[in-house]
């Protein structure tokens, strides 16, 4: 362990940067003037701030300072920060797709502030609006190095109005600093904006962006320092009572039940850098449902984690391990278990509590602690969860962690075998992060301890990728023991040796309608230790893929596989379907094309074919996904998932159908309507989600959600509910 580290430490200062050719920086004055947030600069502080400098196109150049400009000033008190935005446009045929808190950014025209208030190049909170005033928040982590780093959910209370004049739209923030964390007495903040206008196509940035890195990318931000130095943030405390009323019937059981719930929510600020969250009889009703996924894999598929409890400083507690073969803890596991049919279901949660945050500028620290309620009928045991994380910053980007995962039940149940009392999980890990961002990767080590446990209980990997504008290469390689278990984790198998190669070569074209292109190479193979190291897995893609100056993408894939089958297998995952015999390999290819389109258009889609064989027969499918915007009021998606699995006698065959429809109507900034329908014939159900939000308060809402689910067959009723939920938002 320690020779990885030290030759990670030595990737990290032998690596050459090129980051920032000039170091930028813009100062941000003390004002003691009230200013309202309007979206008309009509007040004499506004004069006197400092025009954020020039800024630099992204997209489609990256080398060349941006065409449409946007002036940027920002004032300060001792509770907010003031931010005004002059954005210049070529008209005002905008594209916003809908008034909904927490729009998507890409194709469609908006401004994202981010800030990274301890200069440590990892954390950042973001603020954006767009021109009729939208706002959208997020949190950012890893230092914005992948898509997993960049959470929505969060929410947070500020104000932002927006105007549209001739030639320009004004936009105005008051952001309180208790929507920050800080260290008192700071003097200077990291920042970074970006901007997508959909007129001439273009995104732009304050601190130049590589385009070869992400744009919230944290390793490419300039400076923002301080008039004055910023005081002790005033310590917030946020109550988020709510009441819920629920009616709803099984008619697979014919029991009919309402109830009526109440509970909430506590956010308290320690110092200028933790948060503490408490949770009594948490609710999670009003979350949006989950997506329903087409499985043709032997393995479990994570889904994201929605939850509002679960969600600030979630990169401390979840990006332990391998996210996709070994993550130690996935806050999705508290509240799910299995019932004696091996189902699973809801389990309540009875309370917990969430400390989080900065301990100085180099440490953070996590502690969650959520009890569990028992189940008696369905033999669910009561449990405690508990996670543990210490987290030290190294050198300039990098960091190391240490945690600690328990899953416990204090109480004996008669059906609870011996082995399911407790699971313990303990690890460290290294993150790699160079300072720009050329070098990223991960080291790790996991032990877990159980009950009756054995000695191949350790789960280990080493990560490290390289990232330039003409290539990209990664390395991967991961062993989980056969005794490794994490009951609060995602471990998709153990016993297994795993190993990632790839590498990509990317070409920037001086002219034409495509922006970039690029060819890829990504073999994965898997070998099992307890079957004297076979190779039962391998994936090996070749493609190549190009992205337009229009937005658009396409992608051709070959894709060779081999798989050995340990234990039988069903590959159409269905119910009553004959098994493909263990003992056995199968080598299988197919093709695939994508397309995604302009998403700039009033109609968009993305399709995405592909033919082959499928172990020992052949699969073709066809995935699309389908957009229509009556903007900003209205938005319609529809999902279709199709895929026809042939195999010969007697094995099974099946068409396996995912169609999924979407209405989203936002009436106001306020008041939002969903409402969407999910058919899968391979796990026989229809369901429905319909959710009408009220938001008559900042981060106060009323909601109303309907669910009702059907056989898909016979269309016979499963289950339905109805929920009315109000919460409120208050602070003290």
């Amino acid at each position: 362990m320690f020779r990885i580290l030290f030759f990670l430490v030595i990737v990290l200062f032998t690596t050459s940067t090129y980051s920032q050719n000039e170091k930028k920086s813009f100062n941000v004055k003390y004002t003691t003037d009230k200013i309202t947030i309007d979206g008309v600069l009509d007040y004499p502080a506004w004069d006197q701030a400092e025009t954020l400098g020039q800024m630099q196109q992204y997209f489609p150049s990256d080398s060349i300072p941006a065409i449409q400009q946007t002036e940027i000033r920002m004032l300060y008190d001792d509770t907010n920060l003031y931010v005004s935005i002059k954005a210049y446009t070529e008209g005002s045929n905008f594209i916003i797709p809908s008034l909904k808190r927490d729009f998507r950014a890409g194709g469609n025209d908006n401004i994202s502030l981010m800030f990274d208030t301890f200069n440590d190049g990892t954390n950042a909170f973001l603020f954006g609006t767009n021109p009729l005033g939208v706002q959208r928040e997020a949190l950012i982590s890893g230092g914005g190095s992948d898509n997993s780093g960049f959470n929505t959910s969060w929410d947070i209370k500020w104000k932002g109005e927006s105007k549209i004049y001739d030639g320009y739209y004004i936009a105005e923030m008051e952001i309180p600093l208790t929507s920050f964390k800080y260290n008192e007495g700071e003097t200077k903040w990291r920042f970074n904006t970006y901007r997508f206008d959909m007129q001439t196509n273009e995104t732009s940035t304050y601190a130049k962006i590589p385009q070869n890195q992400l744009i919230y990318s944290l390793a490419f931000m300039e400076d923002m320092v301080f008039e004055l130095p910023l005081k002790k943030s005033k310590s917030l405390v946020a109550l988020i009572p709510y009441i819920n009323t629920i009616a709803q019937k099984n008619f697979e059981n014919d029991e009919s039940l309402s109830d009526f719930k109440f509970g909430g929510d506590a956010k308290l600020a320690i110092g200028n850098g933790m948060n503490l969250d408490i949770t009594l009889n948490p609710d999670f009703s009003n979350v949006e449902v989950d997506d329903v996924v087409t499985n043709l894999t032997r393995f479990e598929i994570g889904l994201p984690e929605k939850r509002q409890f679960f969600i600030d400083n979630s990169d401390l507690f979840g990006n332990f391990g391998g996210r996709r073969d070994a993550n130690p803890f996935f806050s999705r596991r508290i509240g799910i278990a299995k019932d004696t049919a091996n189902n699973s279901i809801q389990n309540n949660i009875l309370g917990g509590v969430r400390l989080s945050g900065k301990i100085s500028n180099d440490w953070r620290l996590g502690f969650l602690n959520i009890q569990t309620d028992e189940d008696l009928a369905n033999e669910i045991a009561s449990n405690n969860n508990t996670m543990l994380v210490l987290q030290k910053k190294m050198f300039s980007r990098s960091n190391i962690g240490m945690f600690f995962v328990n899953r416990q039940s204090f109480k004996d149940y008669d059906f609870l075998e011996e082995d399911e009392r407790y699971n313990r999980v303990v690890g460290i890990d290294y993150n790699l992060a160079s300072a720009d961002n050329i070098w990223t990767g991960k080291a790790y080590t996991h032990k877990s301890f159980e009950p009756n446990g054995k000695g191949k209980d350790f789960s280990s990997g080493l990560n490290l990728n390289y990232k330039s504008r003409f290539f990209n290469v990664t390395m991967d390689g991961i062993y989980i023991g056969e005794d490794f278990r994490s009951d609060l984790g995602f471990v998709r198998r153990t016993d297994i040796i795993k190993a990632v190669t790839g590498f990509e070569r990317i070409f920037w074209p001086k002219s034409g309608k495509i922006n970039s292109h690029s060819f890829n190479f990504f073999p994965v193979f898997t070998w099992v230790p307890g079957l004297d190291y076979k190779n039962t897995d391998y994936e090996i893609r070749s493609s190549w893929g190009a992205e337009f100056k229009n937005l658009s993408k396409l992608e051709a894939r070959m894709v060779n596989n081999y798989t050995y089958l340990i234990d039988g297998f069903d590959p159409s995952n269905t119910d009553g379907g004959i098994l493909l015999p263990s003992d056995l390999g199968y080598y299988y290819s197919n093709f695939e094309m994508e397309f995604n389109s302009d998403r700039r258009k009033v109609f968009s889609y993305r399709i995405q074919p592909s033919y082959g064989k499928f172990f020992n027969g052949e699969k073709l499918s066809i995935n699309s996904e389908l957009s229509l915007r009556f903007q900003p009021k209205v938005f319609l998606s529809l999902l279709i998932d199709y895929n026809n699995i042939t195999l010969p006698e007697p094995y099974s065959s099946a068409d396996l159908w995912l169609i999924s429809p979407k209405v989203e109507i936002t009436f106001s900034k306020s008041i939002f309507w969903s409402t969407l329908v999910q058919y899968s014939n391979q796990i026989d159900n229809l369901g429905l989600n319909s959710r009408l939000q009220w938001r008559f308060a900042p981060l106060s809402d009323l909601f109303i959600v309907y669910n009702d689910n059907y056989f898909v067959n016979s269309f016979e009723p499963k289950n339905r509910s109805i929920n009315l939920k109000l919460s409120y938002w208050l602070n003290i």
